[in-house]
């Protein structure tokens, strides 16, 4: 699929063709969910986590295709820049030790990959957006030689029109142009998977959705983007933009860009895979030969490919997924809010929080989304990612009196939140000395107000008035940052500045 589009382009007869397909794939799953077709549940969930390629000067490295010759795994694969990997952990049962088992695998896999790296001079580094990125390194050149990049970025490009515009203002302001979707690769996540019933779906997504923004607020990690502070996690505008195919015309019309919060809560997946093709057009107009319907007439499980691979180029941060495995449909939830690193201890204590909240919060009497205004969500999501672990957010207020107060994160995380996820993982049946310790580095993240992004901050800042330019000092502070990274001590106990400078 696809090798007609790579070596003929896209003509009108394949959009129209398309759309066809998308709705028959549509009235496909409509028909599998209402025949309860779908997987019981079986506690799984996923992990995969974008990664940087590095020098031992702090600068980015354009070679994953060498870098993953030599690794030489199937776990590890391309990404959308050529300084980008991504690993994928085999779907683990929520149950148990599971979170020191993603732990111990994680430092294997990553510790081989960095040894790999390093025998052509490069290394691995988890962070939500490399400090030391220039705007030269994201340009079409450094796109990965894959056909799936240079055909997503030649068709973005195309429905844009025009140059896209980089405009984030936070603590310093950052403007600028780009000709490709290239400084989309800057963004590097953490993509968390929880497989769901369909009867379940839309009260996990709800919660996913809720907790999106204590998520960034506690996780964010990526205050820098060539050579600007901007955002604490500066994710998010810049996926945005660097993704967005409205010209201004279109965006001053109110048009939704294809990298979305949302704008209600939902009552069924469908409501979301619905959404998704009434308000974006096609990206990648490849259609397979399967006719979903009749393979359904015929007691078969579509693939729904189109709508597969319509539904992947819209960026939701909670994304509803349908998958077959073994013959079975499913679906899921990726969870797409964090950023990569900064220690596997940290990845592992961000993915407890969130699946033990999420797991709470979907099975409360009275949810949370049934109290707080979506908009208020959405609000929560962009004060998140501006202020970081120093958010206040809109939250509802606890006991009889209802309505919705501000509160600062940290004091939601510890009085609130904490609980719920330490509830949510009993109910995983977790094992309680895994739950304590990694709930524990979220505990003392928030006591301590410190996360990967005001760490990089405050040791940028150290490095400045220790009298290093600009990106000297980013580079300093990055190279910095993978000392401690792969020492493996979690964030929050990390001494800040550098070694031998005055603070």
């Amino acid at each position: 699929m696809g090798e007609k589009v790579v070596a003929g382009g896209i003509d009108l007869s394949d959009r129209l063709r398309y759309r066809r397909k998308l709705q028959q794939c549509l009235a496909g799953l409509g028909r599998l969910l209402a025949e309860k077709r779908f997987d019981r549940p079986r506690n799984l969930m996923g992990l995969e986590i974008e990664l940087n390629l590095a020098g031992a000067d702090g600068l980015p490295r354009m070679m994953n295709a060498e870098v993953l010759k030599r690794i030489a795994s199937h776990d590890f694969q391309t990404e959308l820049g050529m300084f980008n990997l991504e690993v994928n952990i085999v779907p683990h049962r929520l149950s148990g030790r599971v979170l020191d088992q993603l732990a111990e695998e994680l430092r294997t896999g990553l510790g081989y990959a960095h040894r790999k790296a390093a025998e052509v001079g490069s290394g691995i580094v988890m962070i939500g957006i490399l400090p030391t990125l220039a705007q030269h390194d994201l340009v079409s050149a450094n796109l990965s030689d894959v056909d799936r990049y240079m055909l997503l970025n030649d068709q973005i490009v195309a429905a844009r029109g025009e140059d896209f515009t980089l405009d984030i203002e936070g603590v310093e302001r950052l403007t600028c142009t780009s000709a490709s979707i290239a400084p989309e690769s800057a963004c590097t996540s953490v993509q968390l998977h929880l497989q769901v019933t369909p009867a379940r779906f839309a009260d996990v997504w709800n919660a996913a959705q809720a907790v999106a923004a204590v998520q960034v607020a506690v996780g964010a990690n990526s205050p820098f983007l060539f050579g600007r502070e901007l955002w604490r996690e500066s994710r998010p505008p810049l996926f945005q933009q660097a993704t967005d195919t409205r010209p201004p015309e279109l965006q001053a019309q109110g048009v939704r860009p294809r990298t979305w919060f949302g704008e209600r809560w939902v009552s069924s997946a469908y409501d979301l895979f619905e959404e998704n093709l009434r308000y974006f057009p096609a990206l990648l107009p490849i259609c397979d030969e399967e006719d979903p319907l009749r393979v359904l007439d015929d007691g078969g499980v579509p693939r729904l490919q189109e709508l597969v691979l319509h539904n992947g180029t819209v960026y939701r941060w909670n994304r509803p997924v349908y998958g077959v495995v073994d013959g079975v449909p499913h679906l899921r939830v990726e969870n797409r809010v964090l950023p990569a690193g900064p220690t596997v201890t940290d990845v592992i204590a961000n993915t407890a929080f969130y699946y033990g909240l999420v797991r709470a919060l979907a099975e409360e009497a009275r949810p949370v989304w049934s109290k707080l205004p979506f908009a208020a969500a959405a609000d929560n999501f962009d004060t998140a990612c501006r202020h970081g672990i120093d958010a206040e957010l809109q939250w509802p207020r606890p006991g009889r009196a209802g309505g919705i107060t501000r509160v600062p994160v940290v004091k939601l995380v510890r009085d609130e939140l904490l609980p719920l996820a330490a509830a949510g993982l009993d109910a995983w049946n977790v094992e309680p000395a895994d739950r304590d310790f990694y709930l524990g580095v979220i505990e003392e993240r928030c006591k301590r107000r410190v996360n990967g992004a005001s760490w990089q901050v405050d040791t940028y800042h150290r490095a400045l008035e220790a009298g290093l330019e600009r990106d000297a000092a980013l580079a300093a502070t990055t190279r910095r940052y993978c000392e401690l990274m792969h020492e493996g001590e979690p964030v929050h106990t990390w001494p800040v500045g550098l070694p031998g400078a005055h603070s």
